[in-house]
């Protein structure tokens, strides 16, 4: 995945780029965008000292890329699925005056509100490992 972006901070390694939304960005659900603005600004690494105001482009890593998005969709779909199933099957035998489906809803989406921690904790980990970063491959003139 390339981007093409200006430069608007330099913060030791990292360099702060603005880059235009893309259509893909209106269904995003991380919040990591301010949702009025056409520009987003992501960190990456800055490998050829790029200077501010400087149009670059960022390379962010095919791997990284479908690891990141496996995570945000898989794992909550996955703890939705699993929660709902361990609901009705053993935590239901818990709560014998409640319905079994309405146990499974409740355990389904405790579940899945957990996944949406987990993620937001393993996230804010993984945003400061540089192996994982975007990098700033070129300046562009």
């Amino acid at each position: 995945m390339e981007e093409i972006g200006i430069i608007k901070r330099i913060e030791g390694i990292f360099a702060t780029v603005s880059i235009p939304k893309k259509s893909a960005c209106e269904g995003c659900s991380l919040g990591i965008c301010k949702p009025d603005s056409q520009f987003m600004e992501i960190k990456a690494l800055n490998p050829v000292n790029a200077n501010i105001g400087q149009k670059v482009k960022i390379v962010m890593k095919p791997y990284t890329y479908l690891k990141g998005s496996l995570i945000v969709y898989g794992i909550p779909a996955l703890a939705l699925i699993t929660g709902a199933v361990l609901g009705k099957e053993v935590i239901s035998l818990y709560f014998a005056r409640l319905d079994p489906d309405i146990v499974s809803a409740i355990t389904g989406f405790i579940a899945f509100a957990i996944s949406f921690i987990v993620i937001k904790l393993w996230s804010s980990r993984a945003e400061k490992k540089v192996e994982v970063s975007p990098v700033i491959e070129e300046i562009i003139e």
